[in-house]
């Protein structure tokens, strides 16, 4: 496996990893964990595809960055229920 295949394996088993945890209710979609797995899966996954050139996958990873980090932010500002 080259470095390209690494990054974007990486990036995307993050994002598999962000779904599976979510979709097992391991942890919250509006939590900071499930934020930052895709922040970093998007950001890698993306890197990746900016690489081998792929200009469609860099457009979809930077939009999921993007969204998450507002997602982030929100969920940062969010005031907790005691």
């Amino acid at each position: 496996m080259n470095y390209n295949d690494t990054i974007a394996t990486i990036g995307v088993g993050l994002i598999l990893l962000a779904y599976f945890f979510n979709i097992f209710s391991i942890i919250k979609k509006d939590g900071s964990l499930y934020f930052t797995l895709n922040i970093l899966g998007a950001g890698l996954a993306g890197y990746a595809s900016y690489l081998i050139d792929f200009i469609p996958f860099v457009i979809l990873e930077t939009t999921w960055v993007l969204v998450s980090v507002i997602g982030l932010l929100k969920s940062i500002k969010k005031p907790q229920n005691n």
